[in-house]
């Protein structure tokens, strides 16, 4: 943060980050979606190419939109974004009502349950 005592605007304004928002206050205080869970490795889409300014639609929305228009997982979107996961949780389930992004949920695991699977891990970490 900008020096010691300074008060007024500039107080929340980082030299190298620029300007500092908390994610309680991108989020409206909200801990958690509206609708839906997000794992981590849930794709997402956006179903329109851009977002037109709506009541209730922040520039992380339309940074989220922007950036699905190739599918992302939710780690992803997070991480290039630079916003917490329970953020963009909630971004997404805002999202996901207003039709603006489709996420998939991840795959069910395969049956690891046959032993050849494990024996193929451990030669595979063997042979390294």
């Amino acid at each position: 943060m900008v020096g010691g005592g300074e008060s007024g605007p500039d107080r929340w304004v980082d030299d190298l980050a620029g300007p500092v928002v908390r994610p309680y206050a991108v989020t409206r205080g909200r801990a958690r979606p509206a609708g839906g869970t997000f794992d981590l490795i849930s794709l997402v889409t956006a179903t329109r190419s851009s977002v037109d300014q709506q009541p209730g639609v922040g520039p992380e929305h339309v940074a989220i939109v922007a950036l699905c228009q190739r599918v992302q997982s939710v780690a992803e979107v997070a991480a290039r974004l630079d916003l917490p996961v329970g953020a963009v949780r909630v971004l997404l389930g805002d999202l996901v009502e207003r039709g603006l992004v489709r996420v998939q949920p991840p795959r069910g695991t395969a049956d690891v349950t046959d032993a050849s699977v494990f024996e193929a891990v451990l030669n595979g970490l063997r042979a390294l």
